[in-house]
């Protein structure tokens, strides 16, 4: 019921903003404001986007927990997504979304919220004893080739005639 509410209540807010922004400053300058902030929220989309992905990379580098920078990474390609939809409020938010303390801050959250279930390999990678792997298999004989007699394909047809 909350996303349908979500769903209604955000182009409303934009619908609002745009009459109370342009009525202020004027057609023209809000739709310059609006064309701006996706070229700059895509510029920074774009760097905050590769220092997720080093981030990434290091942790996956130190054997880590890569929950929290695939969430970073999620969240600023959610941003992304917001500066690039037209309107002042989704702009408000998907700026908001490219501070690192806020996205902490929001990921501390939805943490708290959400269980997590686990599963480890034993030592060294190995499955544990634990683990069973069920599978059917059938032998098969390998045939050889049988030696090629005649002209070769490469030959055949179109490029000897």
């Amino acid at each position: 019921m909350w996303l349908f509410a979500l769903f209604l209540a955000v182009p409303l807010i934009e619908i609002a903003l745009f009459i109370q922004i342009g009525g202020l400053i004027g057609l023209w300058p809000t739709l310059l404001i609006v064309v701006l902030t996706a070229l700059l929220g895509t510029t920074l989309v774009r760097s905050q986007g590769r220092e997720a992905i080093n981030g990434l990379r290091q942790t996956f580098s130190d054997l880590g927990d890569p929950t929290e920078p695939l969430a970073h990474g999620a969240m600023i390609l959610f941003s992304g997504a917001l500066l690039l939809t037209p309107g002042f409020f989704t702009d408000a938010v998907g700026f908001a979304l490219l501070i690192p303390g806020v996205r902490s801050a929001v990921y501390r959250h939805v943490r708290a919220r959400v269980t997590v279930q686990q599963f480890s390999y034993g030592p060294g990678g190995q499955r544990s004893a634990r683990d069973v792997i069920d599978g059917e298999f059938e032998e098969v004989e390998e045939v050889p080739p049988r030696p090629r007699t005649g002209p070769s394909r490469w030959t055949d047809d179109k490029n000897t005639r």
